[in-house]
């Protein structure tokens, strides 16, 4: 009797080893997918976290005791190293900080004996003194540094400038004064004899004056933005607002700036940077926010927001650049504001009690102060101070906007720029593309798999279904460049034959199958089944073909020889790249992945399932929907759910084919931005690190959340419909 041979053993034990490498394979090949997406994930909110978080702000790093008598301005270095007093006798005293030196590095006298002083804003670094009789010394301390093969020379200066005018009049001697000095010198006083006078340096060298034409009781401050066209006169809680006009100044409204209420009476005002807002302090330690909002055609000084501070407010120090500032309390507490976020982003115990003064450095990276005779130099870390999660989602009344809206806008060629960094618009632009592109796309895909996969005959289905594979294939790029060079051009020109087509196309396709059926039926037997759309076909391009030339006409007809002035006489704008151009660009590339897997999934019914419906009675419709829809719908949903992944995603064609237009609204005719173009268009131009840089990081990470919960919503509903119709 033979013995059955070992190698069958052998075989087997191969087999079962070829089975677990391959199916440690998988499980490795899964698994470090998943690792994959959970790193992906970790990196986006790392590099997102930072945005939300607090300030650092570090008091007493450098300290150095000063000799300067009567200091009234203070300044700080890039570096950190150096500082300038101004004493109130026309003194300029440098200092190196943190020394044991009595006597500062550098001092500059200007030679006079003034009695009224005046700054400008802190980016501009002017200063000025002047004596009553209006004699006008203006000069800018530099704390400069030369850089050289030891390190940096500390190199300091003071620029003098003599104007050829000054403020000097007969009549009466200066009360107080203010400048701005940008490319013109302006001048304003207050005099003894209650009178505000203005005198400016025209662009071609003439002098001018203007004196307001009725006396002030009193003035408790005046401010002159940069540009010497606004002049702000403060009487206890009564702002007047002067425009410059021509030759003269004008008195453009009187605001109340209390509010209507006493316990708000004013007791300071500030020029935020860029000095388009105004930043009033009030006794009760409110300070408040005004500028300038454009009412039924007419600029007006309005509030815009308040900040509740404690009533032991001292003073106010504005940011540099920024649209920030800083608040000094009697207890020695700092604390830090952003206005456009409304954050609080530092709250500090930094001193024992409050500094008399405080600088910062152009950089805003330093804070000087002065307590007594010494400063006292802190170090700040404040690098994303307009991000809030307010300023993100919700809407932000902007200076000079006529009311809080959602906005998209981060460069600008000021350095005083507000950078605007709402998601809404961008985040609103990536659902309206993927919404246009898959009402286009669902129907023709959808419908498009359920003939093919249920009556299309055989040979005809392996002809259309790689067709339409093979679209898929077809780059991203390409299809947006033929969207926005082609196709755009083409639906701007011939916009109402484009838009009859919507109506005409299916009226056509249903005529058409009006008129097979009334056919005899020994004509339609001819025809194999199946093979309905290729009688379709030509007539789609019949119609197609005439109706876009006969765009003239329709426009004459219907539109009075012009869609685009009948579109704007209703209020409706149009883009060249709009989300019609997106719909179907977007909606071309979409297809071919809702088509495939939904023809799988149809195609992949049980043929016992169909057979034993038509069986029964039942006719291929009611088969189709009482039976093969319900079976496949998993797989249906399942490819619309990849289809709307990818329209959301989608990079190269909403880039090229939407304008890239940071707008809310749902005009199909106008264009928008999405979360994946601005990512793709302003990543390379943002600074490493920047608040723009992480919120490009936090859109990618939205986008990441949004394609894993619509994913994960897909599989929970597609997993319920498979339980549900499992039975058939």
């Amino acid at each position: 009797m033979g013995t059955a041979e070992f190698s069958l053993k052998e075989r087997d034990r191969k087999r079962l080893m070829k089975d677990r490498l391959v199916r440690f394979a998988v499980s490795a090949g899964g698994v470090g997918v998943l690792a994959a997406l959970v790193l992906i994930f970790v990196y986006l909110a790392m590099m997102v976290l930072p945005l939300f978080s607090d300030a650092k702000f570090t008091p007493d790093i450098a300290q150095q005791a000063i000799s300067t008598p009567d200091p009234v301005a203070i300044g700080i270095d890039d570096y950190g190293e150096h500082a300038y007093v101004i004493s109130q006798q026309g003194q300029v005293d440098f200092w190196h900080l943190n020394t044991m030196e009595t006597q500062p590095t550098e001092s500059v006298d200007l030679g006079n004996e003034y009695t009224l002083f005046s700054r400008s804003l802190p980016e501009n670094g002017w200063y000025a003194f002047a004596t009553p009789q209006g004699q006008i010394t203006l000069f800018q301390p530099s704390l400069n540094s030369i850089a050289n093969g030891q390190g940096r020379t500390f190199a300091p200066e003071v620029v003098d400038v003599s104007p050829s005018f000054d403020l000097s009049t007969p009549q009466s001697s200066l009360v107080s004064f203010q400048f701005s000095y940008d490319q013109q010198l302006t001048l304003v006083g207050f005099y003894q004899d209650k009178q505000v006078r203005v005198r400016w340096e025209n662009e071609d060298g003439s002098l001018e004056s203007y004196q307001f034409p009725l006396p002030f009781e009193h003035l408790d401050q005046m401010l002159l933005t940069p540009d010497g066209k606004t002049l702000y006169l403060l009487s206890a809680s009564e702002l007047v607002v002067a425009k410059k006009i021509q030759q003269r100044f004008e008195v453009r409204e009187i605001v109340d700036l209390s509010l209507g209420q006493s316990k708000h009476k004013v007791a300071h005002m500030d020029l935020l940077s860029g000095a388009y807002s105004l930043l009033v302090t009030h006794d009760d330690g409110l300070v408040s926010q005004w500028f300038d909002v454009l009412s039924d055609g007419q600029r007006r000084l309005t509030h815009i927001r308040e900040f509740k501070l404690a009533s032991e407010l001292q003073f106010l120090l504005p940011d540099t650049y920024r649209k920030g500032f800083y608040s000094f309390y009697t207890n020695g507490m700092v604390q830090s504001h952003y206005t456009t976020s409304e954050k609080l982003v530092i709250f500090k115990r930094a001193y024992q009690k409050v500094p008399q003064m405080a600088a910062m450095s152009k950089n805003e990276q330093f804070l000087l102060a002065l307590s007594g005779s010494t400063l006292n130099l802190a170090h700040l870390d404040n690098p994303y101070p307009e991000i809030s999660l307010s300023s993100l989602w919700q809407k932000v009344w902007y200076e000079s906007y006529p009311e809080p809206e959602f906005v998209w806008q981060t460069t600008s060629a000021s350095n005083e720029f507000e950078a605007k960094f709402s998601l809404v618009p961008i985040a609103f632009g990536t659902l309206k593309a993927a919404a246009f592109a898959m009402l286009f796309a669902i129907p023709i895909a959808v419908f498009g798999a359920i003939y093919t996969a249920y009556f299309m005959t055989p040979t005809m289905r392996r002809i259309v279904k790689p067709s339409i594979e093979l679209m898929e294939a077809l780059p991203t790029v390409i299809i947006g460049f033929l969207a926005g060079l082609w196709f755009a051009p083409i639906v701007e020109s011939h916009l109402p034959s484009v838009v009859a087509l919507f109506f005409l196309l299916p009226l056509s396709m249903l005529a058409v199958g009006i008129f097979w059926h009334s056919l005899p039926r020994r004509w339609l037997s001819r025809l194999p089944n199946g093979w309905h759309a290729a009688i379709l076909m030509p007539v789609l391009v019949l119609v197609t073909v005439v109706t876009i030339s006969q765009s003239g006409n329709i426009e004459s007809w219907l539109f009075d020889g012009d869609v685009r002035v009948f579109l704007a006489q209703h209020g409706i704008d149009f883009d060249q790249r709009n989300a019609l151009v997106v719909g179907f660009a977007m909606g071309f590339a979409v297809i071919p992945t809702i088509f495939t897997i939904a023809e799988d999934a149809i195609f992949s019914v049980p043929k016992h399932l169909s057979d034993g419906s038509l069986a029964l009675g039942a006719t291929q419709w009611q088969t189709l929907t009482h039976v093969v829809l319900l079976t496949a719908s998993p797989g249906i949903f399942s490819a619309i759910m990849m289809g709307l992944g990818r329209a959301v995603g989608e990079t190269m064609i909403v880039l090229m084919a939407t304008g890239n237009t940071p707008i809310m609204d749902w005009n199909i005719l106008e264009g928008m931005r999405t979360l994946s173009a601005t990512i793709a268009v302003e990543m390379p131009e943002s600074e490493v690190g920047s608040s723009h840089y992480r919120i490009l990081f936090l859109a990618a990470l939205i986008l990441l959340m949004f394609t894993f919960a619509v994913n994960s919503v897909a599989e929970w509903v597609r997993q319920r419909l498979r339980d549900k119709y499992r039975a058939l």
